[in-house]
C-alpha cells in the first residue's frame, strides 16, 4: 500500500486532513459555457457520454453510486469485482461509466445496462462497460478535496492499477480551443475544462466548464401523445424544466425511440397518468389527444437550439436518466 506522503511533495502533504471515512459526498458539477479559451493554468479532458458515478472503497469493499446517491453495484458487477480484487486502501473516486459504439461513447447504448437492477442480468448483457476515473477526494485516512486538481490527479494516477475495465482519464494542457475543435471533428460530446489549481467543491462550479459540441440537456417528462399509424406505445414525449417552482413546457420529442422502449415505457407511463397537465404554460390540445403523467422521470434530450419562446428545435431522445431527481432539472444556459 502506497502512503499518501510518498505520492506527493511534502508541502502538499502538509495540507492533508486526517478524517474518518465520510461515505458518499456530493460531487462537483461543471457549468456550461460557450466561451472557449486557452489557459496554461487549466487542463482539458474528454467529455464522456455515460453515467456519472462516485466510487467508495472502504475496507476493500467497493460501493458505486450515481450522482444522486443511488447504488449501482447490481448494474455493474464487473466494475465492482475489478476494483475489489486490487485490495485498495480507503478511497473516494469520481468517474464516469461508459460503453462504446465504435470509437464513441454512447449514452443511448448504455441504457441497456443502466436499467438492469439484477447483477445476473447485468453479467449476461452484451453491453461492455468501462469505468473512467478522473478525480480522487479521499485517500487512506485523509480528505484531499482541498488539494489542487493537479495534485489530486497526480495522486490518482499513482494510486490505482490501470487495467481494463478501469481507465484513467487523461488530459491536455493549455490548448483548449484546439482540443475542443478536434473533439467535435471526432464526433465527441465535447470536452471539460478544469482549473488546475481548483479544490474539489461539492456543488456546481465555474472552475469546471463544459465545452460542448452538440447541445443536450436533461428534461422532465410530463406527458405523451398517442401513437399514429403503425407506431407502438406512444407518439411523442412532452418535456419541460423547472423555473422556480413551475414546470415549464419545452416541446415534444418524437424521435430516438425503438419499439422495445415505446412498449415498455408506455406501460410505465400508464401507471402514473393523471387528469391534468403538470406544465404551468401548456394544457391539452383542442382535440385532447395528450396524456399527462406525474413529473417523475427525467430524459436526456439532444437538440439543435432553443427558440426565442424557450422551446426545443429538432429534439431527439437520447435516454432515461435515473441519476438526477426531477426537481433538480432547470434550463441549462451557458454562462
Amino acid at each position: 500500500m502506497k502512503l499518501l506522503k510518498d505520492l506527493i511533495e511534502q508541502d502538499v502533504f502538509e495540507k492533508a486532513k486526517e478524517k474518518k471515512f465520510p461515505g458518499f459526498i456530493k460531487p462537483m458539477l461543471a457549468t456550461l459555457t460557450d466561451d472557449y479559451f486557452n489557459d496554461s493554468e487549466w487542463i482539458y479532458e474528454r467529455k464522456l457520454d455515460g453515467e456519472r458515478c462516485e466510487i467508495l472503497i472502504e475496507n476493500a469493499k467497493v460501493f458505486i453510486y450515481s450522482r444522486n446517491e443511488k447504488k449501482l453495484n447490481s448494474a455493474y458487477p464487473e466494475l465492482v469485482e475489478a476494483l475489489e480484487k486490487e485490495k485498495y486502501p480507503n478511497l473516494i473516486l469520481d468517474g464516469e461509466i461508459v460503453t462504446f459504439d465504435g470509437d464513441l461513447t454512447s449514452f443511448s447504448k448504455l441504457q441497456n445496462r443502466m436499467q438492469l437492477k439484477n447483477s445476473e442480468d447485468a453479467r449476461k448483457s452484451d453491453v461492455k462497460v468501462y469505468l473512467y476515473v478522473f478525480d480522487i477526494m479521499y485517500y487512506q485516512d485523509y480528505a484531499i478535496d482541498q488539494f489542487s486538481l493537479k495534485a489530486r490527479k497526480k495522486i490518482l494516477k499513482a494510486a490505482l492499477t490501470w487495467d481494463d475495465p478501469v481507465r484513467f482519464v487523461a488530459h491536455r494542457n493549455e490548448d483548449g480551443k484546439a482540443f475542443h475543435k478536434e473533439a467535435c471533428q471526432k464526433g465527441w460530446e465535447g470536452i471539460i475544462a478544469k482549473d488546475g489549481e481548483s479544490t474539489y467543491v461539492h456543488s456546481r462550479s465555474k472552475k469546471w466548464l463544459k465545452f460542448k459540441c452538440a447541445k443536450s440537456q436533461e428534461l422532465i417528462i410530463g406527458g405523451f401523445t398517442e401513437p399514429e399509424g403503425e407506431r407502438l406505445g406512444f407518439g411523442a414525449l412532452l418535456v419541460g424544466y423547472y423555473e422556480e417552482n413551475a414546470l415549464m413546457f419545452a416541446g415534444k420529442v418524437g424521435t430516438g425511440f425503438d419499439d422495445e422502449f415505446l412498449k415498455k415505457w408506455r406501460e410505465k407511463f400508464n401507471q402514473i397518468e393523471q387528469d391534468f397537465s403538470p406544465f404551468e404554460n401548456f394544457d391539452n390540445d383542442e382535440n385532447g389527444a395528450n396524456h399527462w403523467i406525474k413529473p417523475k422521470y427525467v430524459g436526456e434530450i439532444g437538440f439543435t437550439e432553443w427558440t426565442d419562446d424557450n422551446k426545443l428545435r429538432h429534439p431527439r431522445f437520447l435516454g432515461i436518466r435515473d441519476d438526477k431527481e426531477a426537481e433538480q432539472v432547470t434550463k441549462e444556459v451557458p454562462e
